[in-house]
């Protein structure tokens, strides 16, 4: 999965109608490789991952989304094109905890 998240799990979820969203930060690139070049596939994110606080966030980091998210061509070829945000956000915060990163 991405460099910045090496414990990402794959959701294998059927994807919801909710369209993945990326923050100014983050725009541009590939949920899954970082990847700038060729976006071909728009990120949908099933119904449990886009749930509450969750609903219109950023895929990578969870800022505020300003812009829908695409996948790459060669991760859509690749068929790489579920993730799963929860379990991300979740671990994410407990990495940052036992390591005392700040949340920003």
């Amino acid at each position: 999965m991405a460099k910045h998240h090496p414990d990402l799990i794959m959701c294998m979820k059927q994807p919801g109608i909710a369209i993945g969203r990326l923050c100014e930060k983050c725009d541009g690139k590939c949920p899954i490789c970082d990847s700038y070049v060729r976006p071909a596939t728009l990120v949908r994110v099933c119904d449990e991952c886009n749930y509450g606080s969750y609903e219109g966030r950023c895929v990578i980091c969870g800022g505020v989304g300003v812009s829908d998210a695409y996948y790459c061509k060669e991760c859509t070829l690749q068929e790489k094109d579920i993730i799963n945000l929860g379990s991300a956000k979740t671990d994410l915060f407990y990495h940052r905890k036992a390591y005392g990163f700040n949340a920003h």
